[in-house]
């Protein structure tokens, strides 16, 4: 965990379900990790491993079996509703699916709006004037929220929720896949936007995805998450560029690279380097 004062604190998290009276599925197990104030925390994993279940707990909207939810020095583990709505204001989320996170009927105007409607300190003009502001920090046009999600294509759909997420400007933002839904010409577009707005907004981020090269260009920091356990936490770039668990090393190996020479040679280095961590571990348990 990072030695800053940090915004959030998740200390030995675990959640458990019960699939029937005498079998359990253990989702997470243990995990602890934090974000300070303006930091982007990577979390990265395959599907299964657990790291949706994390931000779902962060957002009140899976209950924790245990451990500790700490946000700017509150315990929300287990907030009441209408603390959650207060939270509301502090804690946003930006959704893997660009089509099913905006409401059809509403134009965009409207949804932009809605986080703003408990802010009495904004009037109606103040309100239109943020949201003209914010199109304009996400790149779309100011007759944008005169019109409907049909209207626009994935990418721009993207990029009004993530103005919907940060409007209120919050302190939190929760990044669940947000850009795995996305051509990869549009991924690199979303990427610069929230690394733009970040740095404008001095927003602290979860960043989740499975793509540690996605995590690498936009986190500062990464956590590997395996079979809901944290194997490995560090710098970004030194994560991705010097992992140390086999899991880490499996991931990058299925990372795509433009350069099918360079992933075919990045592979068969890491199925090497592998190869002789399993074969250490093996010598390290035999008996003397």
């Amino acid at each position: 965990m990072s030695a800053t004062v940090s915004l959030l604190a998740v200390r030995d998290l675990h959640v458990v379900y019960k699939q029937s009276s005498r079998r359990e599925s253990h989702v997470l197990n243990g995990v602890s990790l934090s974000i300070a104030p303006g930091e982007t925390l990577g979390l990265v994993g395959e599907s299964g491993s657990g790291k949706t279940t994390i931000g779902r707990v962060i957002l009140g909207q899976t209950p924790a079996t245990r451990g500790t939810i700490v946000f700017d020095g509150e315990d929300i583990t287990h907030a009441s509703r209408r603390r959650r709505r207060e939270l509301g204001r502090h804690i946003q989320v930006v959704f893997q699916d660009p089509y099913g996170s905006l409401n059809p009927a509403r134009t965009i105007g409207q949804t932009l709006s809605e986080p703003l409607l408990t802010d009495r300190s904004l009037t109606r003009r103040g309100i239109q004037e943020r949201i003209r502001d914010i199109l304009q920090k996400v790149g779309m046009p100011p007759d944008t929220a005169a019109r409907y999600p049909s209207q626009f294509s994935g990418g721009q759909r993207q990029r009004i929720a993530i103005a919907r997420a940060v409007i209120g400007r919050p302190r939190l933002v929760v990044c669940d896949e947000p850009v795995s839904a996305l051509d990869l010409s549009i991924q690199a577009q979303v990427l610069n936007l929230l690394n733009q707005l970040q740095r404008d907004m001095q927003l602290s981020l979860l960043f989740i995805s499975h793509d540690l090269t996605v995590v690498r260009h936009v986190s500062h920091r990464t956590a590997v998450l395996y079979r809901g356990e944290i194997v490995e936490e560090g710098a970004a770039a030194e994560v991705h560029d010097n992992p140390q668990h086999p899991y880490t090393k499996a991931l990058i190996a299925a990372s795509p690279i433009p350069d099918p020479v360079a992933q075919k040679a990045r592979r068969e280095r890491l199925q090497r380097e592998r190869a002789g961590d399993i074969a250490d571990r093996a010598n390290t348990d035999v008996p003397a």
